[in-house]
């Protein structure tokens, strides 16, 4: 049964080449009767499973349809819990090691809530969206699809 929509405000979802911030996204989610606010920041690591010396990923998407998706995944948490508000961003093009690639934030009146959709939230993303990565390395590159494995 789908919860009430406890905000008017729309959501955030987007793809961007800037740089996420972090607190911008916190921003985007908090609202008057939310009590929880999740954020999941994810960034590029130096190395991936069975591979060490990684200098930067490049990422891709397939035009609208990824908003599409992330927003179709959005309206999904939102039938699943009773979410405030949502946003979810990725980043596109060449990221060096420790920049942000992804994050995601939910607000709710609760934190019991508010965690389970935020892990919904980026889980579903990296299964579902159609965002493509290329692992650049000492002597090489490779497009790979991400390990679900090792969330």
């Amino acid at each position: 049964m789908p919860h009430e929509q406890l905000s008017q405000q729309p959501d955030l979802v987007a793809v961007s080449l800037d740089p996420v911030n972090p607190a911008e996204v916190v921003a985007s989610v908090a609202a008057p009767d939310a009590g929880a606010v999740v954020l999941f920041v994810g960034t590029v690591r130096n190395h991936s499973p069975g591979r060490t010396g990684v200098t930067h990923l490049e990422y891709e998407t397939y035009g609208e349809q990824v908003i599409d998706k992330i927003a179709e995944i959005v309206a999904e948490v939102r039938d699943r819990w009773p979410v405030t508000r949502a946003a979810a961003i990725h980043r596109i093009g060449e990221l060096g090691v420790g920049e942000i690639s992804v994050a995601v934030a939910v607000s709710s009146p609760h934190r019991s809530d508010a965690f389970p959709a935020g892990r919904y939230l980026i889980d579903e993303i990296k299964a579902r969206a159609p965002i493509w990565k290329k692992e650049h390395w000492s002597g090489g590159s490779e497009w790979v699809r991400e390990d679900l494995h090792h969330a």
